[in-house]
């Protein structure tokens, strides 16, 4: 590192283009990507009806263990076996509650043209969400901060390819507990007009992020809930368990008919079996366990079915992401997710320490796997390493990069298969001894024709040097730098702003949320 940080200084612009009068990178306009391919599906007929098998079994035979008396009630209600804190459930009602939930939804944020389709063939690429600690080459890896927490949510408005401000992107512990999620919330809606997600610990929390958001879309309460707006995403305590606060939060989301994304955390060999179908049909069971609780509690209410069904290093019991099992648990919980008729949600995982080719090869394996997979809401897309415990700000730029490539490869442009895709009437015009940069059709079309990146550097290895050999990480640390230096918060009514910041200041006059939950 030290060789390469000496060369830094030289170089030229991320690239001579400008975006609007922003810095000097290309984007991507805002659209949300439409997977156009059709989904890789390892699991034959009869593999899919053996994990469902699988999973009711797990249900209705193990039963799921739910650690919060208000879920049990409402289970016993419904005429699951409760022991304890143990239910077991009949898969006629898990299926008959299952069928309630909507293939496809959508969330409308305090920009409406930031709306958002959850599931069908839509896609959504989610913000790194909820590492303790933070990096970039300049400062190293630290603790998390306040100041780092809102450089990531600048970030991510900024990015035109990442489309929800999901969890905190970096943990800002020099905040206290009692009162991080006001002051958090407060710069999510503020610094952005995105979709955002709200975390489900403690009552008190999520009831004040819910009158949050709907203090920010300036709509009163009933206009607000009639349609989905804010969302969480709750993780089963693998194996077999969903806890207290957790369940909390996302039932108070299920009465108000906000989006639920239960996503359980199954690391084969050890929090799930060894195999890949074990560790995926126990995924199932336990996700199908909290949307079947939250239709019961209110039918139709929005839900995703997440899975983050990695493995481990055997060797050393270190989560292990972006691997080839890792993938292969994708497509097979995608094809469990249209099985179930639920939209999926999963992940761009790594356990690279650093912005290094381990980090990008690991992300690209994940990244495709989602686009394999047909998963509809990407968490981390953007900024994750070590195994989720670093958002990086390089890892962040160089993942954008990243996902403007896999939005280009959607676009139907690539598979024109009109005359003018076919292009008889070029070839006609080059014959066999011409070439085709200087063709009409060529002329017509070539400033749009291909992909523009603004990160990726396609010069030889003597203009690279020249320009002072610059690696891919170097660039990313001078573009988030341009782009922090040069942003610009979206437009927010100032009577708006001022009624969001007097309840962040009376909550706070009040204590805040308990801590001791």
């Amino acid at each position: 590192m030290s060789d390469r940080r000496a060369r830094r200084s030289g170089g030229r612009a991320a690239n001579s283009r400008r975006s609007g009068s922003g810095p000097a990178i290309h984007q991507s306009p805002w659209a949300q990507p439409y997977n156009v391919d059709h989904p890789t599906e390892p699991l034959r007929e009869e593999g899919v009806a053996a994990i469902h098998d699988g999973a009711m079994r797990v249900l209705e035979e193990i039963g799921i263990e739910f650690l919060n008396d208000e879920a049990l009630d409402y289970l016993r209600q419904a005429g699951c076996k409760v022991e304890g804190q143990n239910v077991r459930m009949d898969r006629a009602w898990v299926m008959e509650m299952i069928g309630k939930a909507p293939s496809a939804f959508d969330i409308i944020p305090r920009n409406p043209e930031r709306k958002l389709t959850i599931g069908g063939k839509h896609m959504a690429f989610v913000n790194v969400s909820s590492p303790p600690n933070v990096m970039d080459l300049d400062r190293g890896r630290r603790v998390g901060d306040f100041e780092s927490f809102k450089d990531f949510l600048k970030l991510t408005q900024y990015f035109n390819c990442i489309h929800v401000a999901g969890g905190y992107p970096v943990e800002p512990v020099d905040i206290h507990a009692s009162i991080r999620h006001l002051d958090c919330l407060y710069e999510k809606l503020t610094l952005t007009d995105k979709v955002c997600h709200a975390y489900s610990l403690g009552t008190e929390r999520v009831e004040d992020v819910l009158e949050m958001a709907r203090i920010a879309s300036g709509l009163a309460e009933v206009e607000f809930y009639s349609k989905a707006r804010i969302y969480t995403n709750i993780n089963s305590s693998s194996p077999l368990k969903h806890d207290w606060p957790m369940l909390d939060g996302a039932m108070r989301f299920a009465r108000r008919g906000q989006p639920v994304v239960v996503t359980p955390f199954t690391l084969a060999g050890a929090m799930a079996p060894v195999t890949m179908a074990g560790a995926v049909t126990q995924s199932v069971a336990e996700a199908l366990a909290a949307i079947a609780l939250f239709q019961f509690i209110n039918p139709g209410t929005p839900c995703v079915m997440g899975t983050f069904t990695s493995n481990v290093d055997m060797k050393s019991g270190a989560p292990a992401f972006g691997t080839p099992e890792y993938m292969r648990a994708t497509q097979m919980t995608g094809q469990m997710a249209r099985f179930y008729g639920i939209p999926l949600r999963a992940s761009n995982a790594c356990a690279a320490n650093a912005p290094d080719g381990q980090a990008m090869w690991e992300s690209m394996n994940s990244m495709w796997a989602s686009v394999q997979s047909g998963v509809n809401l990407v968490y981390h897309a953007a900024g994750w390493l070590e195994g989720g415990l670093i958002a990086s700000y390089e890892k962040f730029v160089m993942d954008c990069e990243v996902l403007q490539q896999i939005q280009r490869y959607f676009d139907p442009v690539l598979t024109d298969t009109s005359p003018d895709g076919i292009a008889l009437d070029a070839m006609r015009e080059v014959g066999p001894n011409g070439h085709f940069f200087g063709c009409d059709h060529t002329q017509a079309r070539y400033e749009n024709a291909f992909y523009s990146p603004f990160l990726s550097d396609w010069r030889n290895y003597e203009a690279w040097a020249e320009a002072g050999a610059e690696w891919t990480s170097d660039r990313a640390n001078r573009t988030w730098k341009a782009i922090l230096a040069d942003y610009t918060p979206p437009p927010m009514d100032e009577a708006v702003r001022e009624e969001l910041q007097a309840f962040v200041d009376r909550r706070k006059s009040e204590g805040g949320a308990p801590t001791d939950f």
